[in-house]
């Protein structure tokens, strides 16, 4: 396979996987809204996904759908990635992101993107790390 082949290719990939994660982020902030949350909280949720999709994409270069995201690139997101990364990370921005895990990963189970392992394996991490990245935003 050439380079060019090989570019394709990547490239082909990455738009299937916005394409997927574009179909899943529309649906999670339809059922945001159904749950009645404010416009701006939905706001919130949804952009802090779409962060995550570009660090899934070309950051962590895993190539995976946020519904493919495992607990381990939700932890090294929230840990090392985002307090580095985001001018704007602080307690109450990392605060947000920890409910817009736990909402999109419950989400996800209910709807049957993700494994309950899954669920339960991000919540776990969510729960048992958030000291480390509260830490990590308070430096």
């Amino acid at each position: 396979m050439t380079d060019g082949e090989q570019a394709e290719t990547y490239e082909q990939r990455v738009q299937a996987i916005r394409q997927a994660n574009q179909l899943i982020l529309e649906s999670f902030e339809h059922w945001l809204r159904q749950s009645g949350l404010r416009e701006q909280t939905v706001r919130a949720h949804v952009e802090n996904l779409q962060l995550f999709e570009y660090y899934l994409l070309l950051y962590d270069y895993s190539l995976r759908r946020l519904d493919e995201a495992t607990d381990s690139e939700v932890y090294w997101f929230l840990a090392d990635w985002f307090p580095r990364k985001a001018l704007w990370a602080s307690v109450s921005s990392m605060t947000v992101y920890l409910a817009t895990f736990k909402k999109c990963f419950i989400w996800m189970g209910e709807i049957d993107l993700v494994s309950p392992q899954v669920v339960a394996d991000v919540r776990s991490t969510l729960k048992e790390e958030r000291r480390v990245f509260l830490r990590a935003v308070e430096e």
